[in-house]
């Protein structure tokens, strides 16, 4: 997976930078770009699809798996 040559600004907080991550589907297949999270730790913006349904402000957490 190579990365866009430009990050976007987050817009909510106007100083981190929108980074990508990508994840697994049940059936292993690749999904890239699945949610989007600002590097500001203050901010914690973030989108991203689940199930098809696009979410954004849930708060950004370590996985209990």
């Amino acid at each position: 997976m190579t990365l866009p040559a430009e990050l976007p600004t987050c817009r909510k907080c106007g100083v981190g930078t929108l980074l990508p991550l990508s994840d697994y589907g049940r059936d292993g297949a690749p999904i890239t770009y699945k949610a989007w999270v600002c590097s500001n730790p203050e901010c914690g913006f973030n989108v991203r699809i689940d199930n098809g349904e696009l979410g954004y402000g849930r708060s950004v957490g370590a996985s209990q798996k």
